[in-house]
């Protein structure tokens, strides 16, 4: 698929969702909010002020996992000491104070949401922190929508884990083989098909499976 427009997308994603789902799942970040650049840069400003230069690109093979776990795969993969929670408390202090009223909606999963809302039960399944979540969704536009949030340290483990996706399904009262996930992320999508559930990758629509 090589559609362009935001319009074109949103028919593709509509097609896509349709079927006899009582649950869509969406994630958050690189999902329904374009911030996925600023979230590098707040990982790359902590790290470069302990003196470790981390590659962006990094954030993007990871994007879904809890900051915590990204945290720990710096270490790992730098020789770094950071410590995940000191860690990811300063880089969610900077992008909640800094960056996240910049935040832009990612247009054609955000009209898909609105689209549907009162017609399936609507969750979002984050791996960031709830009050940035909350927050995000906020300047989105949004937050009144989903019933149901599952956020980063609220389930015993966090996508690539099925867990978050489990836990939402639970609580919006629905089997997980009737749940849609949308993501952007491996991790997101490896949980999902853990989960058992059908998904779509959002930003390639080459990639887009249900």
């Amino acid at each position: 698929m090589t559609n362009n427009t935001a319009e074109q997308k949103y028919q593709a994603l509509t097609a896509l969702s349709a079927g006899d789902f009582q649950a869509f799942l969406y994630d958050c970040d690189g999902t329904l909010a374009d911030n996925m650049g600023m979230h590098k840069k707040t990982y790359v400003r902590v790290a470069a002020d302990d003196g470790v230069m981390i590659d962006a690109a990094l954030i993007d093979e990871l994007a879904g996992f809890p900051v915590v776990n990204v945290v720990k795969e710096i270490n790992k993969r730098y020789g770094s000491s950071f410590d995940p929670v000191a860690f990811a408390e300063q880089r969610e202090h900077i992008f909640f104070n800094e960056y996240i009223e910049q935040t832009q909606p990612i247009s054609y999963v955000v009209n898909h949401l609105k689209a549907h809302a009162g017609k399936v039960k609507i969750a979002v399944v984050s791996g960031g922190v709830r009050d940035t979540v909350e927050k995000t969704l906020s300047v989105l536009g949004i937050a009144d929508i989903p019933s149901v949030l599952v956020c980063a340290g609220e389930t015993p483990h966090g996508k690539p884990y099925p867990d978050p996706f489990l836990s939402a399904a639970e609580k919006l009262g629905v089997a997980p083989e009737h749940c849609l996930v949308f993501e952007d992320g491996d991790a997101g999508v490896q949980a999902a098909i853990a989960a058992g559930m059908r998904w779509i990758r959002t930003l390639c629509q080459a990639d887009s499976y249900l």
